[in-house]
This record gives C-alpha cells, structure tokens and sequence, in this order.
C-alpha cells in the first residue's frame, strides 16, 4: 500500500491512576527525523519511543508529543531535610550571639526555609511505566499509519490519473512525429515546383534533405524511453515498498525526455503538447514528494 508521510495519530492509554496520551505529526522529509517532547520523569524512555518510531515508520519529520498524569493521592509525599535544617539554626543563633538580639526561631519558622520542608513525587515502577508508554506509543504509530496510507491512496488514485494523461500526450506525439516529416517533404516539393519551371527536380537531393530534418527531429528513442517510464511508476505505484525516492529519479529522468522532446520539435501542435507533458511531469514530481 502506497504510503504518504503526512499524518496524524493519537491514543490514551489509563491504567489504574496513570494515564499516558501520545500524540504524533508528520509530513515529508528526506530521512527519518523525530522531535520528541515528554516530560522529565519520562527522559529515560527516549530510547524505546525511538525504537517503536523505526519500526513503524521509514521516512518523515515525525514530531511526537507525550504527556504523563497520575492522580494518585499517595503519589506524593513531604520530606524534610534535617541537615539544612540544623545549618539554618546554628545561622540564626550565630546572628543572635554575634548581634545580642533574642533568637526567635521557632520549628514552625524553621519549616518556613527554602528546602527545608519539599514536597517530591514517589518513585514508581519504571518497567511498568515503560509497558504503559509503549502501549500508547504502538497504537498513536498505528493510527498514524492508517492516517499515511489513507492519504497515499488518495495520491496514488492522482497520480495514475497524471500519468494517463502523460501516456496520452506521449502518444500524440509518437503518432504525429511521422507525419511532420510527410509534410515537410510535400512543402520541399511544393517549393521547388514554384521555384522551377522545367519541373526537373532532383528527387535524390529532396530525399537528402528530408533525411536531414527526419533525423534532427526524430524522438523515437524519447518516446519509448518515457513509455518504458511510465509503466515503471505504474508498476511501483502498485508496489507495497517505500518508494517516493525512486519515484523521484523516475520523473527526473522523464521530464529529461520530455525536455529533449520539446527542444527537437519546430511543430508548434507537437510544442503544445511538449509543454502539457512538461507540467505535468511537474506536478507528478511535487506530489511525489510526500510519498515514503
């Protein structure tokens, strides 16, 4: 199945009083680059939220948002730090000493200092932690997915549409390049009629020239090279591989053909074609590039 890399995907995942919420973005980029933003607790989880990417996606600027709750009344707890406590004291009572004013520090003023007295969260279970991230993770991926090839067959129903009309284009010309060369050897005779009076015109020479344009004007190499083109983008549109890079060197080479094709014709019809392929050579080349 043909895949786009633009997409979205999100999940929750509850168990008991933790929920975790994935949430991931993408579109088009060369390679595989993700931007990950979790909260602090959950740093040490970079690794694996990287690991499941990989395996489910090949290319893309992936950016994924996670965020942690527990709601837990248990899952905080008060602790008191007995050494800065005691620095704090003998402080206040060096001051009195120092400066013979009462020492007023009571426990209730000393809980009151920076540090002293901290709220911290209680450590939980990493393993179980990591299954929960996992968990949401697989399945925002997993939506994501669905989101990419939903919107690759909808590029890939476009994009055999352009390449029908390019089939028809190339078609056109393959069929009137022939009959340029038949015209042109009818104008030859036409003019040398006018020009000579006696009619004796040398066949040999007008068979000379028509060679000379036939050969300057000929694009059956083009044309079977922009066939043989075409039907491998169709046979890789149909392909369930990750393409977009050989779809890109396909249409380079194509619009390439298409540009000596339309350097080559002085037929203004052919030229109108030429150009007709040319855009939508183009347009295939920019919708190709949100292909994986």
């Amino acid at each position: 199945m043909l895949c786009s890399m633009t997409g979205f995907g999100r999940s929750e995942v509850s168990v008991g009083e933790r929920k975790v919420t994935v949430e991931i973005k993408s579109v088009n980029h060369r390679f595989l680059e993700a931007g990950i933003k979790l909260p602090k607790k959950l740093n040490y989880l970079d690794g694996d939220i990287r690991r499941i990417l990989k395996s489910k996606i090949e290319r893309g600027k992936v950016d994924v948002f996670i965020t942690y709750e527990n709601t837990g009344e248990g899952n905080v707890c008060l602790k008191y730090n007995s050494e800065l406590a005691a620095e704090y004291y003998n402080i206040f009572k060096k001051m009195s000493d120092e400066l013979g004013i009462d020492n007023d520090i009571t426990t209730s003023k000393l809980g009151r200092c920076p540090e002293v007295i901290m709220m911290e969260e209680q450590s939980e279970d990493e393993d179980e932690l990591l299954h929960i991230v996992e968990d949401a993770m697989i399945q925002a991926c997993d939506k994501l997915v669905q989101a990419r090839n939903a919107e690759g067959e909808r590029l890939k129903a476009d994009l055999m549409n352009k390449l029908d009309n390019i089939e028809k284009n190339v078609l056109f010309i393959q069929e009137k390049s022939p009959l340029i060369v038949a015209e042109y050897r009818e104008k030859i005779n036409e003019r040398l009629h006018e020009l000579l009076e006696d009619n004796q015109i040398d066949e040999g020479r007008i068979a000379q020239e028509v060679t000379i344009y036939a050969d300057k004007i000929c694009v059956d190499e083009e044309i079977i090279r922009l066939l043989s083109h075409i039907k491998a983008m169709r046979d890789s549109l149909n392909s369930n591989k990750a393409i977009g890079r050989k779809l890109d060197f396909i249409t380079q080479e194509m619009n390439r053909e298409a540009n000596t094709t339309l350097s080559k014709t002085s037929n203004h019809e052919i030229a109108d074609v030429a150009i007709e392929l040319k855009t939508e050579i183009e347009k295939i080349r920019e919708q190709i590039q949100n292909l994986e």
